[in-house]
């Protein structure tokens, strides 16, 4: 069965631009949580987010393009732009044709939903802009993509709310691995922070209003974030074949649903997933050094989580580490997988754990090694990638050092 592999990776989130820029920040466990900047924000009763700073639309793309592209679309091809640079891919002939794009989002062109609300109910506007639904639509982050880098094999968007990211690269894993394509562009990308977008979500009552501190005791809720991450997938021999630096190796993956309740997350479904990973890949549980939890900084979340991690790594799970990098860059829904894979790389890559910042108080409910706020040298070599979602839909990638 042919191994796949990652060759580029890509990102635009709170903590920088670039995959450089976003390492340095969590080496340093640097917060990208701050005030809110946009229209209205002082009607909202929640008013921090991880928001993409100094991100200058108008000297990235030009008027025509932004009249099709919602802030969700300009994070992701920014981040593909530096995946697929990374990755030294011309996409033509054979590979173009065979090469695709699949990307996770949770809520598509929010912002141009908001926008668009705003124009005809609020300023009585009678007409709107003619491409406001290919602006909005799930799939405009993946039809540019595909239209920019020539990309005309299997292409479509995944939403599975917080772990659309995670399903989204699980597939384009497969799709390689099954010899359907030899490479895929992958990843996922959200921008829910504007007024309609954070008011929702203040209504579930699940937001902190300071600060994300996941496992720590006192914990009160999880902060939006925003941006991309991308990836380069790529066969294993195909890469070796043009000498491309290999940045790690996915190795296996698990999808599983509670079938439980809409918003409660369920351990057994968590632990599933977790185990489906691990079988998939073919590796003990004891060979995995690093977990990046799904770490939401909700007591719902962050006591399922770890109780399901004692249960799948048993005695190992003292011996684990286990990080939310949430605390940083904040929850990035149907992105968020994407930009947390990079804290996987660095891992593997450079032996650096991200920390959970923002951890002040041990919960004995969350007995195990969090990495609080500092981050930490380590020498690993297997680690698991955590995704659960509202809608009990739960997705874990297993990434080995290459």
């Amino acid at each position: 069965m042919p191994r796949v592999v990652i060759t580029g990776a890509g990102t635009v989130n709170a903590l920088g631009h670039s995959v450089a820029e976003t390492y340095e920040a969590m080496r340093e466990g640097r917060c990208g949580i701050g005030e809110l900047s946009f229209q209205d924000v002082e009607r909202l009763t929640i008013r921090i987010g991880g928001q993409v700073r100094g991100f200058e639309e108008e000297g990235r793309y030009n008027r025509q393009q932004l009249g099709l592209y919602d802030r969700f679309t300009q994070f992701t091809l920014a981040a593909a732009k530096e995946a697929i640079d990374q990755s030294g891919l011309t996409f033509s002939g054979e590979l173009s044709a065979r090469s695709g794009v699949i990307l996770g989002t949770a809520g598509g062109g929010v912002n141009t939903w908001d926008q668009n609300y705003r124009l005809v109910y609020e300023d009585g506007k009678n007409r709107v802009h003619p491409f406001v639904v290919p602006k909005l639509m799930n799939n405009a982050a993946a039809s540019h993509v595909s239209m920019e880098w020539n990309l005309k094999g299997p292409s479509f968007t995944v939403a599975t709310a917080c772990a659309s990211s995670n399903h989204a690269m699980a597939q384009a894993f497969q799709m390689v691995r099954s010899g359907m394509a030899p490479t895929m562009v992958t990843g996922g990308s959200e921008s829910m922070l504007c007024f309609g977008g954070v008011k929702a979500w203040e209504s579930l009552r699940v937001m902190s209003k300071d600060a994300c501190r996941p496992f720590s005791a006192n914990r009160n809720g999880m902060v939006q974030g925003e941006g991309a991450g991308v990836f380069v997938f790529e066969e294993m021999e195909h890469a070796k074949r043009r000498g491309a630096d290999i940045l790690a190796e996915i190795v296996g993956f698990g999808m599983s649903s509670d079938a439980g309740d809409i918003v409660m997350p369920s351990k057994s479904g968590a632990a599933r997933a977790m185990s489906g990973a691990l079988e998939d890949a073919k590796i003990n549980p004891e060979m995995v050094g690093y977990i990046n939890a799904h770490g939401t900084g909700t007591a719902a979340n962050d006591k399922t989580e770890c109780s399901a991690v004692a249960d799948v790594f048993g005695p190992h799970a003292d011996k684990l580490m286990l990080s939310s990098t949430k605390s940083m860059h904040g929850h990035l829904i149907g992105g968020t997988g994407a930009v947390e894979l990079l804290a996987c790389i660095m891992a593997l890559r450079d032996g650096v754990i991200a920390p959970t910042i923002g951890y002040e108080e041990s919960d004995p409910e969350c007995a195990l090694d969090v990495v609080p706020n500092t981050a930490r040298d380590a020498n690993v070599d297997v680690v698991l990638s955590n995704a659960f979602a509202f809608g009990g839909m739960n997705a874990v990638l297993a990434l080995r050092k290459f």
